[in-house]
């Protein structure tokens, strides 16, 4: 891959790093903004939760379509303007006074954002900077820059919330994911391959390949119960916590801590997926999910059991995000990594869509998140089960010699 000068393998990791902290970040605070919106706007919790529940949709449905731009264009294009649209839906919602304002702002534009400046672009790019041994570790890195926005973000928006009100906190936030715009540059070139063969593949047949691969089908499940468990929580734990008389204090805490551990999990995960077969990790992370949401909803709910149970669930975060798009890469190469996760990544907004939107749709008919939580127990042990059989085996063209 040939770059200027100052776009080193270390600054393109560093900056594509800093654009999942901001794009993965800011979003954490909607679990925030959850019940002030709410009570200050006269909503149920069910109008914003579907509204932060579709940008979940859009952004995965439209993620494949930015993937295939950024793999064919260049991702540096796809991100910046995915930070000017973010910047923008981010700040419309700040301005918001019906249902319909905040489907628009938060549940479309949001979403397209998303899914310009959302993993599968970052990762696509470093996955073929990085040499294939350190591939894994370098997923990892980049995909503890979610966690981190987790850390810094969320406790900065719940003092900005408290302080200045939920509308002037989005304005601030808007203007946040902005600086995603010049951080692209540092990416520019990033769709072309530095580490393994360049193959004569065009994008309808690097899909059709994938989509008959038993092993793909499988990883597209498992991110299903990633997104439906993970962003349940994060969009409704704070509230639930209030619901339970804990200050809103405890709920900043969480999803800080999550973040957190988050950042030591996803290089542990990272650094794993580099040594021992990524399948069986997956296998090891679904299956420690299920019992964590097990016990958590069994036991009385206290600031402690709290605290241990965001740091543990922490640890299993974002871990399946290194490990699925390294499946991903070491199955079918990285030509077409961006595009091909991010068809995985329809499947992990499905899930998405319906842990939080169902989450608040249960809470109103029944006044209890518990059966959402059992759901998520469910699935994990499912999730856990289903990776065991994938054939992780690179395809047969990737040993092929490069043709002219």
């Amino acid at each position: 891959m040939r770059h200027a000068s100052w776009r080193t393998p270390i600054v393109i990791l560093s900056c594509g790093t800093a654009i999942v902290l901001l794009g993965f970040g800011l979003r954490q605070n909607y679990g925030l903004l959850m019940g002030p919106v709410s009570l200050d706007l006269g909503w149920g919790r069910e109008v914003f939760a579907f509204a932060v529940a579709l940008q979940t949709l859009v952004w995965g449905l439209t993620t494949p379509i930015a993937g295939f731009v950024a793999d064919r264009y260049g991702p540096a294009r796809v991100l910046a303007a995915g930070g000017a649209v973010f910047a923008a839906g981010l700040y419309l919602m700040s301005q918001a006074s019906t249902p319909l304002d905040a489907t628009i702002s938060i549940g479309v534009l949001t979403g397209f954002a998303g899914s310009m400046v959302g993993f599968p672009i970052v990762l696509s790019v470093v996955g073929r900077i990085a040499k294939p041994e350190r591939r894994s570790l370098w997923l990892g890195i980049a995909s503890a820059g979610g966690s981190s926005g987790q850390l810094v973000l969320v406790p900065m928006g719940q003092v900005i919330i408290d302080d200045f009100g939920w509308a002037n906190a989005l304005v601030v936030f808007s203007l946040m994911a902005a600086i995603i715009v010049p951080l692209s540059v540092a990416l520019v070139g990033g769709n072309r391959a530095a580490h393994g063969p360049a193959l004569a593949q065009r994008p309808a047949e690097a899909f059709r390949e994938a989509s008959r691969h038993s092993g793909f089908i499988l990883l597209s499940i498992g991110y299903f119960v990633c997104g439906f468990q993970t962003m349940f929580i994060s969009a409704h734990l704070p509230a639930y916590l209030v619901d339970l008389g804990h200050g809103t204090w405890l709920g900043a805490l969480a999803l800080s801590l999550i973040g957190g551990f988050n950042i030591i999990g996803c290089l542990i995960w990272g650094h794993l997926g580099g040594r021992y077969p990524k399948k069986y990790l997956l296998c090891i992370l679904y299956g420690l999910r299920g019992l964590a949401m097990a016990i958590f909803i069994s036991l009385p709910i206290s600031e402690t059991s709290v605290i241990v149970f965001t740091s543990f669930m922490g640890l299993l975060w974002l871990g399946t995000v290194p490990l699925t798009s390294g499946l991903v890469a070491q199955i079918f190469g990285t030509q077409f990594m961006a595009t091909l996760v991010g068809f995985t990544f329809i499947s992990h907004q499905i899930g998405a869509f319906l842990g939080i939107y169902m989450g608040g749709l249960i809470y109103d008919a029944t006044g209890s998140y518990a059966p959402i939580f059992w759901g998520g127990v469910i699935v994990g042990v499912l999730a856990s089960l289903i990776h065991f059989p994938i054939n992780d085996r690179p395809m047969a063209r990737l040993a092929e010699p490069v043709r002219a």
